[in-house]
């Protein structure tokens, strides 16, 4: 150290050093000036100022060692050989670029210190190489040992110079400069110590050697421009920071019409503006927010881990300490020459309570506040799903119940929708006080309910849930000051017996609840595999049906009426059979009522009307043909357009046709049924009434609607001629008839003594199994025959 000391206070010019010092700070100023301007800058420029920056590096410590060379006394005649001079300002220009190219875009430590070792290594290159052009008059000897020393902590501190470059920190940051001027110092002042000069005579300057008064302008020259350059680069710094204010300012103004909160970080994390709404979300004040860790606002989430315009769901920590859900989005942009990363806050709060609310709406009923059927399903689903898992000596299982109101349509229809709405939430707090609370009650739809029962240990607890809501619901509501009666039908399925989870449960649940309703309503009925079995006939059954009707497997039958006068054939009832191909002939009372309730009764009835007329058309002109009317096709608004365009297409005349209705179609609107009748009574078709005398209010159809037949029902026909009662009700709906001036039927006439007292009472027409069991077509043609011979 002492040798070095006295180096530089004997060995050297003081003025020429400190001024080879300067020339070293104004060219480091230049050089990270315009690196900072580089840095700035894209494409071709960037590259050019970079070049610039690197340039002007090797030069600045060209410079400063070429004139602390100058101000080093020897004590004999010196001079500077011209080619290694040169090569060392060349090879200080190189070292630094390569360093400096290694380090672009690279955080990581290693790579930086070894791009700093190669820019120390230019740098020694230029030292050595530059000593080595140092030419004196005298013998040039040198330590070793110190060399090596200078080398190595020159190297180390250029490598931790480049090191500290590449921080966050901006303390560490601060300390590259100190660091790379370090190295240089170290070599020259060991260099210049380790370096020992002998005066010799005999040794004279190469001829080549250039005088030091003769490169001092050259020297001067380089310091000049670096000068220069520096001056530069405070402009371009001075620009730049007032652009970085107008940046700022900009995007403080913009930041406060945002509605979403924003930060713009620094490198470190640090937030150095936030808006207004970032505020007033997080609770903190601007000058809590500025110089704020952005780690404090959204603490586990690392920003640099989240991808670039791409939104994350995060917790925001307000100024109490509660967590707000926001959505965090990161941009990096540029602002001045630095690049800084703004995070924008999105408020999720209402957006949570939103989709909250309409998570609620989605799996509750609005009417009743139940849950609704998908979210029935999706538990049911669930404790099947539980319940399949389970071992089998578990005894607990589940059950569910269907449910629909009686006589709820007439409320709904009397009273309002509105009062129809008040006594679904009446019954559904019934429902909830019969069953226990961990069991699920919910809403299909219309009237329709399902109870799901957990935690069921016997058979027996099903019933008596249901049998307390049958019960529950029989008792009467209270409606806006009245009393309304309703009731409910409930199907029960347990999971024991649905082997194939939640949908054959449902299922079994919605057969039992049929079996109810069809068992009279306001009762309960359990599941059993009987009525699956039925139901998958049933299926099958109707699944033939609409096969049936395209390939033509229905026929007609003919059951003759004749007078009880002559015995003469005077109409003939059209009855329709089907011929299955496997189960032969199956009976209308198997098949029409499924046909009704699909709706297939309106083709198969629209086909034998017309079948009927057809074949009625061949007939003797005195036989009328007869076709029973389903109250389904009785609803067709367009059934007397249907009977005109049908005769007008067969070419049958119309008093030779009679539609059969019976009284179960008169029951629902009486002024549509007379308008109905009316209609079909004017394409001149004749109206018989069917099966007369079952209906509680027969006599007024009579009064009031068009018939011109009355055909008395086969249930008083049975016991003639022994039962009073049966012939007293005949006489009398024959007399009545009469009175009337309808025509009159008897139909299930089977012996001959009914026959003898029907025709005793003057009945007009007979038919029966003592007449002529219905017969197909061509058979009834034969029968005809068969009787015209005779006679």
């Amino acid at each position: 150290m002492q040798a070095i000391l006295t180096c530089v206070m004997q060995g050297h010019d003081g003025k020429i050093l400190f001024l080879a010092a300067a020339v070293c700070a104004i060219g480091v100023y230049a050089a990270s000036a315009i690196a900072s301007h580089a840095a700035r800058s894209e494409g071709p420029a960037r590259r050019q100022w970079a070049l610039a920056s690197i340039v002007a590096s090797g030069c600045t410590a060209w410079a400063t060692h070429m004139i602390a060379l100058l101000a080093f006394e020897p004590g004999m005649e010196a001079g500077f050989e011209p080619v290694l001079t040169a090569l060392s300002l060349l090879l200080v220009i190189g070292g630094i670029g390569a360093g400096v190219g290694l380090t672009l875009g690279q955080r990581r430590r290693l790579r930086r210190f070894a791009a700093g070792a190669i820019l120390g290594l230019g740098v020694t290159a230029l030292h050595y190489v530059g000593q080595a052009s140092y030419r004196v008059t005298g013998q040039v000897a040198w330590d070793l040992s110190l060399v090596a020393g200078s080398v190595l902590a020159s190297l180390a501190l250029s490598g931790l110079g480049m090191v500290a470059a590449g921080e966050r920190s901006r303390v560490l940051r601060r300390a590259a400069v100190p660091l790379i001027l370090g190295s240089i110092v170290v070599l020259h002042l060991c260099g210049m110590t380790a370096l020992s000069l002998t005066y010799d005579p005999r040794v004279p300057l190469p001829a080549t050697a250039i005088a030091p008064s003769t490169i001092a302008p050259i020297i001067a020259t380089v310091s000049v421009s670096l000068l220069v350059l520096a001056f530069v680069g405070l402009r371009m710094t001075l620009a730049a920071r007032a652009q970085m204010r107008r940046d700022r300012e900009r995007l403080r103004e913009l930041a406060s019409l945002a509605l979403e909160g924003l930060a713009v970080c620094d490198d470190a994390g640090r937030i150095t503006t936030a808006n207004r709404s970032l505020e007033l979300l997080s609770g903190l004040s601007q000058g809590e927010l500025i110089g704020c860790g952005i780690a404090r606002l959204l603490p586990g989430l690392v920003l640099a881990d989240l991808p670039e315009q791409e939104e994350r769901d995060a917790e925001l920590v307000d100024a109490g300490g509660q967590g707000v859900p926001v959505r965090v989005l990161r941009k990096d942009i540029a602002i001045g020459h630095k690049r800084q990363t703004v995070v924008a806050f999105r408020d999720q709060r209402e957006r949570l309570r939103s989709e909250a609310r309409l998570r609620t709406l989605a799996f509750t009923d609005v009417v009743t506040g139940l849950a609704n059927r998908a979210r029935f399903g999706d538990l049911l689903a669930h404790h099947a799903a539980v319940q399949r898992t389970r071992d089998a000596g578990q005894e607990s299982g589940i059950a569910v119940l269907m449910l629909d109101l009686d006589r709820f349509k007439f409320v709904n229809d009397t009273l309002g929708h509105g009062m129809g709405d008040a006594l679904l939430r009446k019954v559904a707090t019934r429902l909830r006080s019969a069953v226990a609370e961990a069991d699920v009650v919910a809403r299909f739809g219309g009237d329709e309910f399902a109870i799901l029962l957990l935690g069921v240990a016997e058979a027996g607890q099903p019933r008596a849930v249901a049998a307390r809501i049958v019960a529950a619901i029989d008792r009467p509501f209270l409606l806006d000051g009245q009393l309304v009666h309703v009731g409910v039908s409930v199907g029960v399925a347990m999971a024991c017996d649905a082997t194939g989870g939640a949908e054959e449960l449902l299922r079994n649940a919605d057969l039992a609840l049929y079996k109810a309703k069809a068992e009279g309503k306001g009762t309960f009925r359990m599941f059993e595999p009987a009525m699956a079995e039925r139901m998958q006939a049933r299926s099958r059954l109707e699944a033939d049906l609409r096969r049936a009707l395209g390939a033509g497997e229905f026929e007609l039958h003919f059951q003759p009426l004749v007078d009880v006068r002559t015995g003469a054939v005077t109409a003939a009832e059209a009855l329709v059979r089907w011929r299955h191909p496997e189960q032969g002939l199956v009976s209308p009372a198997d098949f029409i009522p499924l046909a009704e309730e699909t709706g297939l009764i309106m083709p198969l009835g629209a086909w034998v009307l017309r079948t009927a007329c057809l074949q009625a058309v061949s007939w003797p002109r005195e036989i009328k043909v007869a076709v029973n009317l389903s109250p389904v096709q009785f609803r067709d608004d367009r059934l007397p357009e249907t009977v005109a365009e049908t005769l007008r297409a067969t070419g049958l005349e119309a008093d030779r046709l009679e539609l059969e209705i019976t009284e179960g179609v008169l029951l629902d609107d009486e002024e549509r049924t007379l308008m109905m009748l009316t209609k079909l009574r004017a394409t001149g078709v004749g109206l018989a009434m069917d099966d007369f005398g079952t209906g509680y209010s027969s006599l007024s159809y009579l009064r009031r609607f068009p018939f011109s037949k009355i055909k008395i029902d086969r249930s008083f026909v049975r016991l003639l001629p022994d039962d009073a009662e049966s012939a007293a009700i005949v006489r009398a709906i024959i007399a009545m008839g009469a009175g009337l001036g309808m025509a009159t039927t008897v139909e299930g006439v089977e012996t001959a003594e009914q026959y003898a007292f029907v025709a005793a009472e003057r009945c007009g027409q007979v038919q029966g199994y003592h007449v002529s069991r219905p017969l197909p077509g061509t058979a009834f043609l034969g029968f005809l025959g068969d009787l015209e011979a005779a006679a």
